[in-house]
């Protein structure tokens, strides 16, 4: 998600980030199996994302991602998350969205973040591991170990199934010109939003353009032995009846005419058009390019109001 907010910075200030609840890792993990609480992680990750392009905001993501050194209680913890923590502590349960926006207005921030889900979630995936008779399924909960899991991921869903979903959440889809889904972890960052039903159901109805940014690598392990294609089908899978009307890919992971020829037809059955376009990063192979990426979005989004 930092790579598409990054990116929409250079169009618009009038962004809302829509941030997944599920880590249950490293800090965030700790903290909230410590106070049971929303895990901060992705919420800092996304705000750190938004801060202004100023000497200030810049000093203020550094402190937002500072995370703690040496082996006592600290360690391991960014910043940024016991300050999430601490709002949300001071102020009446319930306000987590409120402590963000405070957060926000510390670091300047060019947008909002919003919490997907007023309650932590659990992933839970259905993956596919070798056997001695061939594939074997196996259920794996928790984002981090579905993360590192060997084999295929088959399937992923929600605990609780039907989590309710931030009403300023709904109400951001609901005014949206533009909805933009990806890139980030496949199953872990990006399905999830999809499994909300309030979600879904929002992005089915919503007015908006649905843009779908595809990675610019297939090497992350929770993904491992999906094309392009393969990350489209599961989304439609995963969300019938939702349209999306731009998807956006980089040449570099299109290997092959066969490959493109899969994308399009993938492409083709959720209703959108594709934009392959060089997005990635010369430099630094499997990250996107912020002035790319915004260029690619500023095409679709002047096409779209032409």
């Amino acid at each position: 998600m930092s790579a598409s907010l990054q990116a929409l910075r250079h169009i618009t200030e009038a962004i809302t980030a829509v941030v997944t609840v599920a880590d249950d890792g490293g800090s965030s993990g700790r903290l909230r199996r410590q106070f049971d609480i929303l895990p901060p992680g992705d919420l800092r990750m996304a705000l750190a994302a938004l801060c202004e392009d100023t000497a200030w905001g810049h000093q203020w993501s550094a402190v937002l991602q500072h995370r703690f050194r040496g082996e006592g209680e600290l360690a391991g913890h960014a910043l940024g998350n016991l300050l999430i923590v601490a709002l949300w502590d001071l102020l009446p349960e319930g306000q987590e969205v409120r402590g963000l926006d405070l957060v926000g207005r510390l670091l300047n921030t060019r947008g909002r973040v919003v919490p997907m889900s007023t309650v932590p979630l659990s992933i839970e995936a259905v993956m596919l591991e070798d056997g001695t008779d061939g594939p074997v399924e196996v259920t794996v909960r928790g984002q981090s170990s579905v993360a590192s899991h060997p084999g295929r991921v088959s399937s992923v869903q929600l605990v609780p199934q039907d989590p309710p979903a931030t009403p300023e959440a709904l109400e951001s889809i609901k005014l949206a010109d533009f909805v933009v889904l990806g890139p980030g972890s496949w199953f872990t960052s990006v399905m999830p939003h999809l499994l909300v039903p309030d979600l879904l159901q929002a992005l089915r109805d919503t007015p908006a353009s649905r843009i779908l940014t595809l990675n610019v690598s297939l090497t992350d392990d929770e993904a491992s032995g999906y094309t392009v294609a393969d990350h489209v089908a599961a989304v439609a899978a995963h969300a019938p009846g939702l349209r999306l009307d731009h998807v956006v890919v980089d040449p570099h992971v299109l290997r092959t005419a066969a490959d493109r020829a899969a994308l399009e037809a993938a492409v083709a059955t959720v209703g959108g058009q594709l934009l392959v376009t060089p997005v990635g990063t010369v430099r630094r192979p499997g990250q996107h390019d912020t002035l790319r990426l915004a260029a690619a979005y500023r095409d679709i989004m002047a096409g779209s109001h032409g």
